[in-house]
């Protein structure tokens, strides 16, 4: 995807589901390209002073999704460098709307179960996946995986594969 036929805004747009990598790869991709990483599920702690779990166990999950709908928003129009969304960011209709339609260069970054076991180790930082967390992150996957897949450009299996691997299977991507 040439940059002439993005629109403004972030470079790229990574989605994925839990343990996919998206923050690790988001590291590795705006050094390379010499640009900021911004993880929107850490714009929301920041906004809030406090860990996603703890607005889910505060607030509710309708509370924590309006929050990450706007810092969704905000990130797809004012970001400028990689922007890594939470897993079900993309869920949201506002936010997959503002995907399709802001002419985002998007990378969905595909993870099987037992890779996102060993990386996230399912624990209670992931409130979704706090009861029977194999059955729920496939739930979660079998529900999201078609949205993913439709709304990104590239589609990488991160599996066996470095975050340097995958992210310069993203940069041949962006510069091609």
């Amino acid at each position: 995807m040439s940059s002439e036929s993005r629109s403004s805004g972030p470079v790229v747009v990574l989605i994925g589901p839990p343990g996919a990598g998206k923050s690790t790869v988001g590291a590795v991709l705006a050094q390379r390209l010499g640009v900021p990483l911004h993880d929107t599920d850490a714009g929301v702690e920041t906004a809030q002073g406090r860990t996603i779990s703890d607005i889910f166990v505060q607030d509710g999950e309708e509370a924590f999704r309006a929050l990450e709908r706007a810092e969704v928003q905000r990130a797809l129009t004012e970001e400028t460098g990689v922007v890594a969304l939470g897993g079900g960011a993309v869920m949201q209709e506002p936010s997959a709307q503002a995907l399709r339609e802001g002419g985002h260069a998007v990378a969905f970054l595909d993870v099987s179960i037992s890779d996102a076991s060993s990386r996230v180790g399912f624990d209670a930082s992931r409130p979704l996946l706090l009861v029977n967390p194999r059955a729920s992150w496939t739930r979660l996957m079998n529900a999201r995986r078609a949205t993913y897949e439709e709304l990104a450009g590239l589609h990488v299996s991160t599996g066996g594969r470095t975050p340097e691997e995958i992210a310069d299977e993203v940069v041949a991507w962006l510069q091609g």
